[in-house]
Order: C-alpha cells, then sequence, then structure tokens
C-alpha cells in the first residue's frame, strides 16, 4: 500500500498554551520520531468561523508556528507547511463536493454542536457546511493513513472514509481493469504471482485478514510494479476497481488534561492560560496568585487538595512523593498555599526553558521560519500534485494526453 504518512493540523489562533503542548504538540514530537509526519497551519479553516475578521491569520499562523519549533517540532523530521500554500487542497475539496451527499455534511456531529456554541456568528454559510469535506481533501491529498484525534474528531474521520470509498467506487473502475489487473499480477514474477492469487483467493472467498496483510506487505515490497499497476492490484485483492484515494484510519490521542488557572479547562477564552514561551516572571506570578481551596481562609485552616486548582497542576507536574507532601500537607495545614505552589512554578519553569532557547534564534531570525515553511510547502506540494494528477486521469480531466 502506499508509505505510512501522519498527517495533523491547528487553526492558526495565536500563541499556544500548555494545553495546547499536552493535548497535541507533545504527541507530535513523539510522533515525528515514528512515521513520516505532516503537520500544517489550518488558515481556510480558520476562515469558516472568522471570515469576517481574517486580518490577524498570518500573524497568528507565525506565531504559532513558532511555538511548534520551541516545543521540540523538528523540520528535518517533520513536513511544516500552510494549507492556502499549496492550492490543490482546494482544487481536492471542489472536485469531491461535485459527488458529495449534502446529506453527510449535515449529519457531521460537529456542525450543530458549532453552531450552537457560536449562536452570536452566522454560520449558516456554504464554507461551514463543507468544513469537514475540506478536512477530508486535507488528509486524501497525502494519502495519510494515521490521522491523531481525539474522540469527538472520530467521525470526521469516519466520514473521510466514506468520501474516499464513493471516490474509489465512482471513479476506480477504469475500462478493461481486470485484464490490465491480471497483467500486473504477471510483472510480479512467477513466485511472486502465484502467491498473491493464494492470498487474494483467501481473502476474498474466506475473508482472511492475515492473507490480506500478507498481500500488501508482498505488494509493499514488489521495486518492478509502476504506480498505476500497484493501485490496481490493490483494488483488484479487494474486488474493488483501482485505488486512488486512501482510507484513513484514526490515531487516537488522549484528551488533554491541562487545567486553566481557576481549574476549568485551560482556554484563551477563559483568560486562565500560560503561554508557551512565556516571561518567567508572569508565570510564577500567574501561579503565585492562583486561587486555591476556598476552605483555607487562614494558613492554619486545613484544605481539600481535590477541591484546589493547584493539586490539578501537581497531578501533571509533580512526582509520588510531592504529591504525598501537598495532601498530607494541606489536609493537616502543615504547609501553607504559597509553599505548595512552589513546586509546580519550578516544574513549569523547567518544562518551559528548553522552548525559550529553542524559540529565541526564530524569533530574532523570522526569515529562518520562513525558510522552513517554504521547503515544506515545496514538499507538501509535490505529494499534493501526484495525488491530484491521479484523480484528473479518474476523473476524465486529464489533459495532457
Amino acid at each position: 500500500m502506499y508509505a505510512e504518512k501522519v498527517l495533523s493540523g491547528m487553526r492558526p489562533t495565536g500563541r499556544l498554551h500548555l494545553g495546547h503542548y499536552h493535548g497535541v504538540l507533545k504527541n507530535w514530537v513523539r510522533l515525528q520520531h515514528e512515521y513520516p509526519c505532516l503537520f500544517f497551519v489550518a488558515d481556510w479553516h480558520a476562515l469558516t468561523t472568522d471570515y469576517d475578521q481574517p486580518g490577524g491569520i498570518v500573524n497568528n499562523a507565525w506565531e504559532m508556528i513558532i511555538d511548534w519549533l520551541a516545543s521540540g517540532v523538528d523540520p528535518a523530521q517533520a513536513t511544516l507547511f500552510v494549507q492556502s500554500q499549496v492550492p490543490e487542497h482546494a482544487e481536492l475539496h471542489l472536485l469531491l463536493s461535485m459527488m458529495s451527499p449534502l446529506g453527510w455534511l449535515e449529519r457531521v456531529p460537529t456542525y450543530k454542536d458549532q453552531q450552537e456554541k457560536l449562536s452570536q456568528k452566522d454560520l449558516t454559510t456554504y464554507g461551514f457546511l463543507g468544513y469537514p469535506l475540506l478536512q477530508a481533501a486535507d488528509i486524501l491529498i497525502y494519502r495519510a493513513d494515521k490521522v491523531p484525534v481525539g474522540e469527538d474528531q472520530v467521525p470526521h474521520i469516519e466520514f473521510t472514509r466514506e468520501i474516499a470509498r464513493r471516490f474509489n467506487h465512482l471513479y476506480g473502475r477504469e475500462p478493461g481493469f481486470e485484464e490490465k489487473a491480471r497483467e500486473a499480477v504477471k510483472k510480479l514474477g512467477n513466485k511472486r504471482a502465484r502467491l498473491y492469487d493464494d492470498l487474494r483467493n483467501r481473502f476474498q472467498e474466506k475473508g482472511e485478514a492475515e492473507a490480506l496483510e500478507q498481500a500488501h506487505a508482498l505488494l509493499g515490497e514488489a521495486q518492478s510494479l509502476s504506480h498505476g499497476d500497484r493501485e490496481r492490484l490493490f483494488g483488484f485483492l479487494e474486488g474493488g476497481g483501482k485505488m486512488i484515494l486512501v482510507e484513513p484510519g484514526a490515531l487516537l490521542t488522549e484528551a488533554s488534561r491541562m487545567p486553566g488557572l481557576d481549574g476549568q479547562k485551560m482556554s484563551k477564552s477563559y483568560g486562565n492560560t500560560i503561554t508557551l514561551r512565556e516571561d518567567a516572571d508572569s508565570i510564577t506570578k500567574k501561579i503565585r496568585t492562583m486561587q486555591t481551596d476556598p476552605q483555607r481562609v487562614r494558613r492554619t485552616d486545613p484544605g481539600e487538595p481535590e477541591k484546589c486548582p493547584v493539586w490539578q497542576f501537581h497531578v501533571i507536574y509533580s512526582n509520588d512523593e510531592v504529591h504525598q507532601w501537598v495532601q498530607q500537607g494541606c489536609r493537616s495545614a502543615g504547609i501553607g498555599c504559597i509553599e505548595c505552589k512552589q513546586p509546580v512554578i519550578d516544574a513549569v519553569l523547567k518544562e518551559q526553558e528548553p522552548m525559550r532557547e529553542r524559540a529565541r534564534m526564530y524569533e530574532e531570525e523570522p526569515q529562518l521560519v520562513r525558510s522552513i515553511i517554504a521547503d515544506g510547502c515545496e514538499k507538501a506540494r509535490k505529494l499534493a500534485q501526484e495525488t491530484m494528477r491521479d484523480v484528473r486521469e479518474a476523473m476524465g480531466l486529464d489533459y495532457s494526453r
């Protein structure tokens, strides 16, 4: 099959905070060492809800990319790019819109949820309705088979799989497909051709998942096949047509447990964030002035750690020994709230120190960031152009012949 690829994107909302780091970026840093990764700025997606205030998008994008780099996302390991700088996303979105049933878009759970949450905005727009399809195009254009998402985003991945399936069903039946597939089998060589036929029969007649897996591995190793023949043999194997778009899988990620300074979810809209690269004095002041258990009015009053937002920070940042010290000291009034906050301050500052260090050269030389993105856009565009060539050919829109 196509090589494994991870794709993930973020809307450019400006400076990122600890919730983004613990919920997304730490995961990206890990994934970039395990798979080829593509991480993109979803600037067109920002327009689906902020179409009336587009002014800050570009500046927000640059700030966000510096936060990615500061967090340890490595442009030597992953491809970083901006969605709108790869216009093939828009072309695929347009072509997919011609065959996407309206009911599928209206059924996506986040469509009504977002309309209710953002009721002050007019979201009765074509762009907002088509948002899941643009997201599908973002994934399908890179033939990415892994998309890191939380539970709430799984329906979007399933929608993307359905779109890929529908596209392959409508356009994957090229004239003389079976004859071309049988000719492609011969190109595997006698021994491999016999094994392919055996595995294909076992999968189609008995539904053996293991046989399908072995056949995929066999085709992955066959160096002599052209791109088109490889696609045909994947489709022939599963009883379908030529496979043009790859169905992605959801790579489930844990939801961020990062609380805000007030105990609610960390969010810019709540004004309870600590941003990445934030000044050390500012972080110290914010944590020192955090609200604590309301029962601890005086230093001598015992408290309940579970009722205190500071404890939620300890859960993320402190070890078992410190947990024990907090639990015992708070309940017995043996430690005061200022003492309790100090290990959290130390841990957050320690986490941020290498981020500020990594960010410094990008802040001082913004051209470095622009070069990274220019290179990433070029790489991403090459992949996107390959897919679009196949899509146009399948849909009968190839004018180069």
